[in-house]
């Protein structure tokens, strides 16, 4: 694994005093639910710029960055999150929900061909629209989640599906989970691109490479990179 960054925040990095905070305005919003109409726009707003500085510019990214991406001023963050765990353990939930969720709904497929390949076309169409989700599904996450547990799961999800998929001969003899991880790669080069052109690109691509994952008799494979997701790296610039 890449050796996990610091989460001491930069700047200005130390909580809001207590007296600062408005009445009902509590680090972390525990219940968000509860905040004002304009509190809970300002918390979204924080999470979607969170997302997307953390995955163009890494976890260690300034929170002024992250508060000037959002709109709001550096103290409304530290109100809303004052630590920088506090912000990214809210910002990457939703992203690991949603791995598990798809990941579940594969597994429950009595389909395994089928199962696989609408898990990948779902991961693909988030990749290419949620900047933040590759950072968090290629184990680049930060540290403060509980992402060696997130990892295994998922990990130990993927490959009891390919096992499946290939005891059903619907994958070629020499599909690896490892190749999941190349795909994924191959469709990150879409992000920024336009919506409706990244995703229509993406269904292509999907279907391209699902199609050779099926083609039995062909020639045999290199051997693969890696092992699993979490040793293959984001080259720098991946995401723009």
């Amino acid at each position: 694994m890449p050796a996990q960054p610091s989460h001491k925040p930069s700047g200005t990095a130390g909580a809001v005093p207590a007296g600062d905070m408005p009445a009902g305005d509590m680090p972390g919003d525990a219940d968000p639910s509860s905040l004002r109409a304009d509190a809970r726009r300002n918390r979204e707003r924080i999470l979607e710029a969170a997302r997307e500085v953390f995955a163009a510019q890494g976890i260690d990214a300034p929170m002024s960055a992250v508060a000037r991406r959002a709109g709001v001023g550096v103290a409304t963050l530290y109100r809303r999150f004052p630590t920088r765990t506090a912000l990214a353990t809210a910002a990457f939930a939703e992203q690991l929900a949603l791995c598990a969720t798809a990941l579940d709904d594969a597994l429950a497929d009595p389909d395994p061909g089928r199962g696989l390949y609408t898990f990948l076309k779902e991961v693909c169409v988030t990749q290419v629209t949620d900047r933040g989700f590759t950072p968090v599904f290629l184990d680049q996450f930060p540290g403060p989640l509980d992402h060696e547990r997130e990892r295994d799961r998922a990990e130990d999800g993927l490959a009891r599906l390919v096992q499946r998929a290939r005891e059903a001969g619907q994958l070629r003899d020499d599909f690896d989970p490892a190749d999941i991880t190349l795909l994924l790669l191959a469709n990150s080069g879409l992000i920024g691109q336009p919506r409706e052109v990244a995703l229509a690109a993406s269904r292509r691509l999907l279907a391209y490479l699902f199609q050779a994952f099926q083609a039995q008799g062909s020639a045999p494979l290199p051997p693969p990179a890696a092992r699993g997701p979490h040793e293959i790296h984001r080259p720098p610039g991946l995401l723009p």
